[in-house]
């Protein structure tokens, strides 16, 4: 056997049957061959695992293991490591076989015997005798020179040569800097030849999904050592869900715990030690209950109750030995951050300020345990961070961006997260430090998951098309919905003027994303609405007379913007609004009144209600801690939802805090907080899915509906926005037209940070 580690460095050579392998050079001389034949790197570590047992067979695990660590490779990149080995061993007229041979469902074998090459060494020169030495000596003292006077020239020679090599060690330090700042290099190969004179195929992607089924698998989580991945699962038979295991080496998914019937296991999180899972288990009447399985299988450990509703979040702490919980609702609700002790069940809260109206979600530890960051409100939500103890909390984005999960890089400084954008979610990259954000460059993808120790990152990768449909409704109960407008791209938050008969949505359907107008009476009248991007959290209202719409966007330096556009003609106006952040706009009742909701400069969400006929507009009245607002024209008030809870609340056209009363205790959800609308007749319609349907259809409106009707079985609905025909009879909403999450791997590269800045004159340091 050959021992490729314990070989001297004289050892870079050796026979291998008729082939000669020198390692250091990759080349493989093959006898009767014109010319050496050179191995990729990965081919070349493959063939070394085999040398050292040759003759033995060496499974693709072993393979896997040694040659690609710490990644989580295809057995295709396998597959062709052996092919390029056996091509390169080949002559003209074999295939390679004589040298490695496949043994089904097992490995490869090496087959003939390998012999090291070591050089001899040349003898060294004798040493001079003495008379030798008597010579040399003499020959020396002939030739050495004698010494004469520097010239001027000689005497300043050498500060020159000082100043130049300063100049060439600071161009040296600058062109470092430059190209440490350059963008990382693209993942995958660009599918083209590197001579550029043949197609090879279509360019690797930076990722592979590890799932490929026809539901949804959410929720990821890693081990710390980057080779396994849990995630949430549909499980087709019971209709709830499960965790599933994944390992690297492309083998079936295992089952984490057998989960009972009419219950969903959901939420998996790995701990620090990689040896246990902690997951929620959600059952009838919404029972809830925390519970740490080993992450081999085996015994389930229940570790505490909590409330079958949304927004349910936890993480381990960096010890191990206990679970920080972020806000709970429901019966076991409870504002704010705490740490349970998995060992006493002792509950432990983090001592830090947080408004009345906050919901604090998605607690995480840093890695080196000094800093906690979460999301506040992640329905219109910023990552903030405090110290680990408690303290006062400090922002770290100020987007108000529908945040899709977020998770720490090993080194304590970087944050991955997911946030809507546009008609997709995207992944960014948050450099806590500077406060500077970098587009991962991802499609379709959120709820980030990194390992600890090698950034081998997991992520759901979602790219779910919606349709726009009418839904008839008939005696409260809706019919079979039909497409409107089809077409290849995302369209969503259709809102239906009061006349009946124009609709806009937003849509990426020509390729761009934004605003789209038609008169339904007209089909051929669909165009886009030029000049504004919309925002895809809030969705546009149209004013009395349905001429006019007030549209939340953004502007080109990403500010929030409330524009009022004229649809018909194509005008477009922004709003000079008086608040810090506008996200909502609506017309209160009239052209000349306008309900904004807003966030202010100390993170407060209101709903304000302006006379627009003064300049600057003038404050009539507000509402603290809403989240959406709706004008219910038929009964003369305002409805709205709350940050702090879930239902509905209503308010009358002056807010007057006296007339303020809850509609609704439960509906909507916090989550589905914009899945709701109002007819003109004041029915209140809310579309929500449970575990049979997936688009519910009720009127909260009306009790004796109890649990609502199921408009559709199988594709669900936007949760940003529908709208209702005046009269009550048909809803216009978008729905998925195909769907489906699957879960992705790959290795997130290092951030590159600058380690220079220039500037005029200037040169400052900004060490790693």
């Amino acid at each position: 056997m050959i021992n490729l580690d314990s070989e001297t460095p004289a050892a870079d050579r050796f026979r291998i049957g008729d082939c000669t392998i020198t390692l250091s050079s990759r080349e493989v001389v093959v006898e009767g061959a014109r010319l050496p034949r050179r191995l990729t790197p990965k081919a070349l570590g493959v063939l070394r695992v085999l040398m050292r047992v040759p003759g033995a067979v060496v499974t693709r695990e072993e393979l896997f293991a040694e040659v690609w660590p710490d990644t989580l490779p295809t057995n295709d990149v396998l597959t062709q490591a052996i092919t390029q080995l056996r091509k390169v061993f080949s002559r003209d007229d074999e295939a390679g076989t004589a040298y490695i041979e496949t043994i089904a469902k097992s490995g490869y074998r090496l087959l003939q015997p390998v012999t090291a090459l070591v050089e001899p060494v040349a003898d060294a020169d004798p040493a001079p005798n003495e008379n030798e030495r008597h010579a040399l000596a003499a020959e020396s003292a002939v030739a050495s020179p004698v010494p004469r006077p520097r010239s001027h020239w000689r005497r300043t020679r050498r500060h020159v040569f000082l100043a130049i090599g300063l100049a060439m060690a600071v161009a040296l330090l600058v062109l470092t800097a430059l190209l440490l700042q350059r963008p990382a290099q693209e993942h995958g190969g660009s599918g083209v030849l590197e001579d550029g004179s043949r197609v090879v195929g279509s360019p690797q992607r930076p990722y592979r999904l590890i799932t490929a089924t026809a539901g949804f698998e959410t929720y990821p989580t890693v081990s710390p050592d980057g080779s396994q991945v849990a995630y949430e699962a549909d499980d087709a038979v019971g209709g709830g869900s499960a965790i599933k295991v994944q390992t690297s080496g492309n083998a079936p998914a295992r089952l984490l715990a057998d989960t009972p019937s009419g219950h969903s296991d959901r939420f998996p999180n790995w701990s620090p030690n990689g040896r246990d899972i902690a997951f929620a288990r959600f059952g009838p009447d919404a029972s809830c209950e925390v519970l740490i399985a080993s992450a081999t299988g085996g015994a389930i450990r229940h570790v505490t109750r909590c409330d079958g509703t949304e927004l349910l979040s936890f993480d381990w702490t960096p010890n191990g030995r206990g679970l920080v919980f972020g806000s709970l609702s429901g019966r076991h609700a409870h504002r704010g951050i705490r740490v349970l002790d998995i060992a006493s069940g002792a509950w432990a809260s983090i001592d830090y300020p947080m408004a009345d109206d906050s919901f604090d979600y998605a607690p995480r530890f840093s890695p080196d345990s000094r800093w906690i960051v979460f999301v506040r409100n992640p329905q219109i939500g910023d990552l903030w961070r405090m110290p680990a103890g408690g303290g006062v909390p400090e922002q770290l984005t100020n987007d108000s961006a529908e945040i899709r999960g977020w998770a720490w890089r090993g080194d304590s400084r970087h944050i991955v997260f997911g946030r809507r954008v546009d008609s997709e979610a995207r992944l960014y990259e948050l450099d806590t430090q500077t406060r500077t954000l970098r587009d991962v460059g991802l499609d379709d993808a959120q709820s980030p998951a990194l390992s600890r120790s090698n950034n081998m990152l997991a992520f759901v990768h979602r790219k779910a098309q919606f349709g726009l449909f009418r839904v008839p409704v008939k005696d409260g109960r809706p019919g079979t919905p039909e497409r409107l407008f089809p077409s290849n791209g995302r369209d969503g938050q259709p809102m239906l003027a009061p006349d009946g008969r124009q609709l806009v949505f937003t849509s990426d359907r020509s390729g761009n994303y934004g605003l789209w107008w038609a008169d339904l009476s007209r089909p051929e009248s669909l165009r886009p609405v030029d000049g504004l991007r919309p925002e895809t959290r809030q969705s546009a209202d149209w004013s009395p007379d349905s001429t006019r719409l007030l549209v939340s966007g953004r502007d080109a330096q990403a500010r929030p913007v409330i524009y009022e556009v004229s649809p018909r003609d194509e005008q477009i106006v922004a709003l000079p609004v008086p608040v810090a952040q506008p996200l909502q706009a609506l017309y209160a009742g009239d052209n000349d009144h306008v309900l904004v909701v807003e966030r202010d400069e100390d993170e407060r969400m209101r709903l304000l209600l302006f006379d627009r006929r003064a300049a600057p507009w003038k404050l009539l009245g507000h509402v603290d801690g809403v989240s959406q607002a709706r004008l219910d024209a038929a009964n003369q008030r305002v409805l709205f939802t709350r940050l702090a809870a879930g239902g509905l609340w209503s308010a009358d056209l002056q807010l007057t805090p006296a007339s303020i009363q809850q509609v609704s205790e439960d509906r909507p959800s916090r989550w589905r907080y914009r899945a709701w609308a109002v007819a003109r007749g004041g029915s209140l319609d809310y579309l929500s899915s449970r575990a049979d349907c997936s688009t519910v259809f009720a009127r909260i409106n009306d009790p004796s509906e109890g649990a609502g009707y199921c408009l559709d079985a199988h594709r669900l609905s936007a949760g940003n926005g529908f709208s209702a025909q005046p009269d009550g009879s048909a809803l216009y909403l978008a729905l998925a037209v195909a769907d489906g999450a699957d879960i992705g791997v790959m290795t997130l590269p290092e951030p590159t940070r600058p380690v220079f800045s220039l500037a005029p004159n200037q040169l400052f340091w900004k060490g790693k």
